[in-house]
C-alpha cells in the first residue's frame, strides 16, 4: 500500500446516501463526494467508489485500507472478524427461503438439493457447518423468481421487510445472520483511520442523543437522575433573579426524552428545550 489511505465508499443506492450523510455529519465535505469521478481526495484520504461486494473483495486482498461495506459482504469474503464498527443503518437478515408449499421443514432437509444465492462462499461454509450437503449456485440477479418457478429448491438471500418473499409465495426456512452497514479496516495502527473512526463514532453517538436545557427547582435536582438512569452530573447554571430555580443542561438518548416529558413536568421542570447534537466524544 502507498502512503495515502484508500477507503472505498458505495458507488450508488441507499447505502451510498446513508454513508455520505454520516461522513457529512462527521465533518467531511459532502460537496467533495458529489463531484467525485470514481475517486476523490478528501482530507488526505482517497475515497474510491465501488460496489460493497467489490470493496470487500479488494479489502480482503489488501488493496484498500478500509471500506464502507455490509455484514453480508464481509461474510462472503471471510473478513467478518476484521476490525469493524456497525453503522446502524441498512439492516437486514440473511435467511433461507423455500416455496410455501415445499415439503422442507428444517435446514437439514436441503441435503441433496439446490440452493441459489448471491453469497456462494459463505453459504457453502455455513451449510457445511450445519451438516447440510447441498449444491450451491451463484447468481447475480433476482433470487426469489428462480425459487418460485422451481429452478432452485431454496435461496439464501437478504430480507429487509419480507414483502418480496410474500409476493413470490416463499417462506423462511431458517435465519442465518443479522446484517447491517459496517465500516471495516485492516491496519489497526493507521493514524488516518484512527482519526476517521473518532469522527464517525462521535457522529453515530450524536445521532442517538439530544442536548436538553431546562429549568428545574433546586430541591428536585436529584430527581433528574431517576428520570434518566445513568445520567452523568448535569451542568447547573444559576438563573438571574431566581433562588428557587436553576438551569440544567444534560445530554440524553433521543429514545428516552419524549417518553419522559410528562415526568419532567411532574418534578416542576419548565422551559424544556431539546437540540440535536453534532458530536459526542
Amino acid at each position: 500500500m502507498g502512503e495515502q489511505t484508500r477507503i472505498a465508499i458505495p458507488s450508488k443506492g441507499r447505502l451510498r446516501e446513508s454513508v455520505l450523510e454520516l461522513l457529512a455529519h462527521a465533518g467531511y465535505s459532502r460537496r467533495s463526494f458529489d463531484r467525485m469521478n470514481a475517486s476523490a481526495e478528501v482530507e488526505s484520504i482517497e475515497f474510491i467508489e465501488m460496489r460493497p461486494r467489490d470493496a470487500a473483495a479488494w479489502l480482503a486482498q489488501g488493496k484498500l485500507d478500509a471500506a464502507f461495506i455490509s455484514t453480508d459482504t464481509a461474510l462472503e469474503n471471510g473478513i467478518e472478524d476484521w476490525s469493524s464498527i456497525d453503522l446502524g443503518f441498512s439492516r437486514s437478515d440473511l435467511i433461507v427461503a423455500v416455496k410455501e408449499d415445499s415439503p422442507f421443514e428444517r435446514l437439514s432437509d436441503l441435503s441433496g438439493h439446490t440452493v441459489a444465492t448471491h453469497l456462494p462462499s459463505w453459504t457453502s461454509r455455513w451449510l457445511k457447518d450445519e451438516g447440510v450437503d447441498a449444491t450451491v449456485v451463484n447468481m447475480g440477479g433476482s433470487l426469489e423468481g428462480v425459487c418460485a418457478v422451481g429452478l432452485a429448491d431454496a435461496i439464501v438471500d437478504l430480507r429487509e421487510t419480507g414483502g418480496s418473499l410474500q409476493r413470490n409465495r416463499l417462506r423462511v426456512l431458517a435465519e442465518g445472520y443479522s446484517c447491517q452497514a459496517t465500516f471495516s479496516w485492516g491496519d489497526p495502527d493507521c493514524p488516518t483511520i484512527a482519526e476517521l473512526l473518532l469522527r464517525i463514532n462521535a457522529a453515530i453517538e450524536a445521532r442517538q442523543t439530544q442536548y436538553v436545557m431546562l429549568h428545574v427547582p433546586k430541591d428536585k435536582l436529584d430527581e433528574l437522575g431517576t428520570v434518566f438512569p445513568g445520567l452523568a452530573a448535569p451542568t447547573i447554571l444559576p438563573l438571574s433573579g431566581r433562588d428557587d430555580l436553576v438551569a440544567a443542561h444534560i445530554v440524553v438518548k433521543k429514545s428516552q426524552l419524549w417518553s419522559k416529558l410528562g415526568v419532567l413536568q411532574d418534578i416542576g421542570a419548565t422551559g424544556i428545550v431539546a437540540l440535536n447534537t453534532d458530536a459526542i466524544v
